[in-house]
């Protein structure tokens, strides 16, 4: 069954760019277009990783992943920030609030896919 990926964004153009690539990567594609829409898809689809945008009208996506991860349904999902705010601040605010990645926009779709393969593979610990 392939693995289902939940893209929260603003810009529609960037969930259609987004979920053509990751279709034709294998992946199953769920979309919102804002962070309260997102938090309900999120429980409502159960995806495997959320592909998230920080500057959002209604929630910023530091607020939407801290929400995922105060959620104890949900707080296991990993979550790849995706952005054009390429600040250090930005990144350190992204680590802070739960999220296991940060791909700069304009990104670049195999890195992309490359970092969803990478938090989708469980790491091993040597015995």
């Amino acid at each position: 069954m392939p693995k289902k990926i939940l893209i929260i964004d603003d810009e529609p153009p960037i969930i259609a760019a987004l979920s053509v690539r990751l279709k034709k990567s294998g992946y199953t594609t769920h979309s919102a277009q804002n962070g309260h829409a997102g938090l309900k898809a999120a429980e409502n689809c159960r995806p495997d990783v959320i592909v998230l945008d920080i500057r959002m009208p209604d929630m910023d996506g530091f607020e939407v992943c801290r929400r995922l991860k105060e959620t104890d349904d949900l707080s296991q999902i990993p979550v790849i920030f995706l952005s054009a705010n390429i600040k250090d601040e930005a990144k350190a605010n992204a680590k802070a609030s739960g999220g296991s990645r940060f791909i700069s926009k304009p990104y670049d779709a195999e890195k992309l896919v490359a970092a969803i393969d990478d938090v989708l593979t469980p790491s091993v610990t040597p015995t």
